[in-house]
């Protein structure tokens, strides 16, 4: 009989400021105690290293990646603790000026596994007055990736990247088992929408879905909503950090993945169908 493929997952949530050092000594802390109580795989926020505002402070404290502190700080934890670890994203200043969000997978060993630059720009303008216009400096991605470990298949996003289900299908079908969200969600939109989406985007993909959060009022003025979840395929939350800054931790039993696609299989269901037709019966009376 076939082992079971299962391990422990942890999200650490961090209230990120605009000292690096300080925030790499956080998100240290959580990690390794999420290693003391049996995780395996280790996931932090988006904006881990540093979390600021506005065009020119993001500008001032990214770096290249052959200079990011950030990236040899990690891979020396994951050495250290010997777990798999994401780091959630850091902010990394490309050849053309502008800035890639990018999230790194590290192997147990320190290597890094996979890079994943977020796709989706988050530009809104929200009812309370908030207004972030992130393609003005980040530059988006363009590939999407799953990167195979000894724990799982792991499907690479960032936060607003949640909002777009096509691509949870395609990591999906790609051979994804847990899909990582980490993020740095606004409260507004946090309250409202952040469990319901991880959820959907879990059962929709049938993957575990891992998402460590940013949570409360950072040193930038910017508020963020936590409630870092770990979610089943069957849409189940199976761990919610709340609001407060800590790590929380589940079991992820990958047999569940195949369980849950067998009894319903909508990844291999999709059908061809025309674009939308739009009827307005008022144009019709007006004929």
């Amino acid at each position: 009989m076939t082992a079971t493929r299962r391990f422990t997952a942890a999200c650490v949530q961090t209230t990120t400021g605009t000292d690096m050092d300080a925030n790499l000594a956080a998100a240290a802390e959580g990690v390794r105690r999420a290693v003391d109580r049996g995780a395996a795989f280790v996931a932090t926020p988006e904006c881990v290293s540093m979390l600021v505002m506005g065009r020119q402070n993001a500008l001032a404290a990214a770096r290249a990646e052959a200079a990011h502190s950030a990236i040899p700080a990690f891979a020396d934890l994951a050495r250290e603790t010997g777990a798999v670890l994401l780091a959630g994203s850091l902010s990394i200043l490309r050849d053309d000026g502008r800035i890639a969000n990018r999230s790194f997978l590290f192997g147990a060993d320190g290597t890094v596994l996979a890079r994943f630059d977020k796709i989706h720009m988050y530009d809104v303008d929200l009812p309370n007055g908030e207004r972030y216009r992130e393609s003005s400096t980040y530059a988006p991605g363009t590939a999407t990736v799953v990167a195979e470990t000894p724990l799982a298949a792991f499907g690479l996003t960032v936060c607003y990247d949640m909002r777009f289900p096509h691509l949870y299908r395609d990591l999906a079908r790609a051979g994804a088992e847990v899909i990582t969200v980490p993020s740095a969600f606004a409260r507004p939109t946090g309250r409202a929408h952040w469990e319901v989406l991880l959820r959907a985007r879990a059962i929709e993909s049938g993957c575990f879905v891992v998402a460590p959060a940013q949570t409360g009022v950072h040193a930038c003025g910017r508020e963020t909503w936590g409630h870092s979840l770990i979610v089943s395929p069957w849409g189940e939350v199976l761990a919610d950090a709340g609001s407060e800054p800590g790590i929380v931790t589940a079991d992820l039993d990958l047999d569940r993945v195949a369980e849950v696609r067998a009894s319903l299989p909508t990844l291999g269901q999709d059908r061809a169908y025309a674009p939308p037709v739009r009827i307005d019966p008022r144009r019709r009376a007006a004929e």
